[in-house]
């Protein structure tokens, strides 16, 4: 009995060390369990952040995207405000320009002694009637209403000017200053036939490029913009190299 007992107690003694090493195992086991499943959230996690960095990343590309377009748009938009700028100051300068001529004009005609000028219109001559000094007067009459800035009266100032004195010397600046001021005025339609007149009377004006690009501009204004690009073209043919030929490149290139 007393061998039995130690027997048992070799065995036991022997078999402890396999026990606790099973014991052991399960511990590591779960171990390794709990960080793959570590391991798993991280990836996870990872995997979320990569894709909410990529949709920043679009959102980002987008943004920069329509940030560029819209700075070509402004670009573009610039690029218009300076070609109408440069188009103000040429109609300006060609304004002041016909103020100096015209001026000049004036003032031969105030130095005149009073003596018969040189009229076209033969009535006018046979009758007797012709008074160039009161013509040159109404003219410089209807001018001053221009120069004045009082369109509505000029133009029709000038109109009872050509009534009045039907072939003067005047008729084709006439003509020009009439369309003028009801281009300014926003009467189109009657611009346009007071421009059309001088082309169509005085061809050899050299008033007509000028008129032949406003009459463009009262087109446009009417809406006939195949008008206007046939009119700006026939300036292109017509007087070839010459400050109205680039003129009328420049506004036909903003037609487009």
């Amino acid at each position: 009995m007393f061998k039995l007992r130690w027997l048992l107690l070799g065995v036991y003694l022997v078999s402890s060390p396999a026990w606790a090493g099973l014991f052991a195992d399960d511990d590591a086991r779960k171990q390794v369990q709990v960080l793959e499943a570590r391991v798993l959230k991280l990836e996870e996690a990872l995997a979320r952040a990569e894709e909410d960095s990529k949709i920043r990343i679009r959102a980002l590309l987008e943004l920069q995207t329509q940030l560029e377009a819209q700075a070509a748009e402004l670009r573009k938009l610039n690029g218009q405000n300076e070609e109408l700028a440069h188009s103000l100051q040429d109609a300006e300068k060609r304004q002041k320009d016909y103020y100096v001529d015209l001026d000049a004009r004036v003032r031969r005609f105030e130095s005149a002694d009073g003596s018969a000028l040189p009229l076209q219109g033969a009535k006018n001559a046979a009758d007797g009637a012709a008074n160039p000094v009161g013509e040159n007067k109404t003219f410089e009459a209807a001018y001053g209403l221009y120069k004045a800035e009082n369109y509505q009266n000029a133009a029709t100032a000038f109109r009872d000017f050509l009534k009045q004195f039907p072939q003067s010397v005047h008729e084709a600046n006439v003509n020009y200053w009439m369309g003028n001021a009801y281009f300014l005025s926003k009467d189109y339609a009657n611009s346009l036939d007071s421009y059309q007149a001088l082309v169509s009377k005085f061809q050899d004006h050299p008033r007509v490029p000028e008129a032949l690009l406003n009459i463009a501009e009262c087109q446009l204004e009417l809406k006939n913009k195949f008008a206007a690009q046939k009119t700006l073209k026939q300036v292109i043919t017509q007087f070839p190299g010459s400050d109205a030929s680039d003129k009328a490149k420049k506004r036909l290139a903003t037609l487009k």
